[in-house]
């Protein structure tokens, strides 16, 4: 897969609004801006702006996507029902193949079949549990 590059995505705006205006509709750069970011499955310009110039960031999460990972030490497999948020800041909510047990005592349980979290660029939640561990990491599972 070929890695859109920020000069492209730039150049497919000014040609956006290029061909609209011959069209007779006028529209700023910055609304041209917007509009590409669309297309490439951002919510804004500022974010895809990010997204284009991380370096060694993970993959980009989507809608739907197969993931996989662990939550409060648990593994798991599902599939991403909702995503928000900036690069470095993504807010994910996964649907859980197999419902995973968030409680390691034996004498109760509290079985989860729905997560969500804040995730940093590297795929893992800012927040931690209290031995340092992130409470979900999260990666784009193998096809």
């Amino acid at each position: 897969m070929t890695r859109t590059s920020l000069d492209t995505v730039k150049a497919q705006a000014k040609a956006l609004r290029q061909a609209l205006q011959a069209a007779g509709t006028v529209i700023g750069h910055a609304q041209a801006l917007e509009l590409i970011a669309k297309q490439h499955g951002a919510r804004d310009w500022n974010t895809l702006h990010a997204r284009l110039t991380q370096r060694n960031a993970p993959a980009e999460l989507a809608l739907g996507d197969r993931v996989a990972g662990s939550y409060l030490g648990q593994a798991y497999t599902g599939e991403i029902t909702a995503l928000s948020g900036p690069a470095g800041h993504r807010q994910v909510e996964i649907k859980l193949d197999q419902p995973v047990d968030t409680v390691r005592f034996e004498s109760f349980s509290n079985w989860r079949h729905r997560i969500r979290g804040t995730l940093a660029l590297d795929g893992r939640s800012h927040r931690r549990t209290s031995d340092g561990a992130p409470h979900l990491i999260v990666k784009k599972a193998p096809p």
